[in-house]
């Protein structure tokens, strides 16, 4: 009996050991998985995670009801349209064009990325089925969808930006349309010959629509290349800044327009080697200069996430920071302008105009205004498919998800270090 009693407690020592082994194993697996959270690695690679998932739901959202309706010939059905309260009068079907147009523009970059099997991927495997057959239905006579082609001299605005997106995701974009769809598009850019640009920034969309023509091997016009190319140049006026025309205005055309179309112009131009005007010389030169520009639109961001509010077509919203977001995606920044430093002062941007759902009508098509509905802020040209310019300010999902500018730790970015009291660059004029 004794020792069945003293096995007993031997047993029961034991298992009271055992157990005080497993609870410190559980405390300290407890207390291992609160300090991952913590720890910097973590934290970093938590906030680069939902940063890309924040901006890829935003273009999502603001890509969707126009995609999406248009690949089933149901936009001019579905779009609660608006116009400014000064419209001009012309034939409002230009807001389906535009719409169309200008999300296409935005998109394309992010558009060309390969599939996977993310949550993301799913988004772009999606707008990419929609958008060809959106492409499809734009230029089909027989489709509700067809676009506003041959009236007005809108369309050649428009017609441009589609034209940029077959050139910024031609692989992906262009190549796979059907024959009869191509040859479709070549007839609508070919017969907006009949508009005459006048010696402003509509030049580049001329320009921009031979570009292409030129680059899918068909009959362009060269002089219309080359004479945007020349007046662009007379209308340098110093230090990253262009006029719109031959007298200088205080906006952001230079972003909606000008700045990239005229890279994006020498570029194709220079690779196909099919004009004297477009050299390498003149190219790095236009770079550096939007580089430049792109060092001023960074330092407007104010650390709250604001800009200046200043000149014509406001309600385009985050299109003010497309030539930044193009030398993103083209990793081609300028010295001392960090990726993460960019990445942080769009995405404050971003948030503080997006975050609060008021930038959508009941129907989820975007209002008029820069925060909110601010119909008085539009010009006698706008309605809310002028609106879709705010696509061009993703052009950096067009980079993958493991790219520096996503994965470097966040920075602060210029005015945000002034206001803090850190050290900052000084700015400079540039010269040439």
């Amino acid at each position: 009996m004794d020792t069945q009693m003293e096995l007993g407690c031997i047993h029961k020592k034991e298992l009271t050991h055992k157990i005080y082994i497993m609870k410190r194993q559980f405390l300290l697996i407890c207390t291992l998985l609160l300090l991952v959270p913590f720890s910097s690695e973590a934290k970093n690679k938590s906030k680069e995670i939902n940063t890309r998932t924040y901006w890829c739901n935003t273009l999502y959202k603001i890509a969707a009801p126009v995609l999406s309706n248009m690949s089933k010939g149901e936009l001019q059905k579905n779009m609660l349209v608006e116009l400014s309260p000064t419209w001009d009068g012309r034939d409002k079907r230009v807001t389906y064009m535009e719409a169309f147009g200008r999300t296409m523009a935005g998109v394309a970059p992010w558009l060309s990325l390969p599939d996977d099997d993310s949550p993301e991927g799913a988004q772009r495997k999606q707008l990419r089925e929609w958008a060809l057959k959106s492409y499809a239905n734009a230029v089909d006579p027989n489709s509700p969808d067809y676009l506003l082609w041959r009236k007005e001299g809108q369309p050649l605005v428009d017609a441009a930006y589609i034209a940029d997106s077959f050139l910024r995701a031609y692989d992906q974009l262009w190549v796979p349309l059907d024959s009869i769809t191509k040859q479709r598009y070549f007839t609508e850019f070919m017969q907006l010959r009949r508009v005459d640009p006048p010696y402003t920034n509509w030049v580049l969309f001329s320009a921009t629509i031979e570009t292409f023509l030129m680059k899918a091997g068909a009959p362009y016009d060269k002089y219309r290349i080359n004479s945007a190319l020349r007046k662009i140049e007379e209308w340098y006026v110093g230090d990253g800044w262009y006029s719109d025309g031959p007298h200088f205005a205080f906006d952001y055309y230079n972003s909606h327009v000008i700045q990239p179309m005229y890279v994006e112009c020498l570029k194709e131009a220079i690779n196909h080697h099919e004009t004297s005007i477009a050299t390498p010389d003149r190219y790095n030169k236009a770079l550096k200069r939007m580089q430049k520009y792109g060092i001023i639109l960074e330092r407007f961001i104010s650390p709250e996430g604001t800009y200046p509010v200043i000149g014509r077509s406001i309600p385009y919203r985050l299109s003010v920071f497309q030539p930044l977001g193009l030398l993103v995606w083209h990793k081609q920044l300028p010295k001392g302008l960090h990726p993460a430093q960019v990445r942080c002062a769009l995405t404050a941007v971003m948030k503080r105009m997006f975050s609060d759902n008021r930038n959508f009508n009941e129907k989820g098509f975007l209002t008029i205004g820069v925060n909110g509905h601010q119909a008085d802020c539009a010009d006698w040209y706008t309605n809310n498919g002028s609106l879709y310019m705010t696509t061009m300010g993703f052009l950096p999902l067009g980079l993958p998800a493991n790219d520096p500018f996503w994965t470097d730790p966040d920075e602060d970015w210029t005015s945000k270090k002034v206001w803090e009291g850190a050290p900052f660059p000084k700015d400079h004029a540039y010269t040439e």
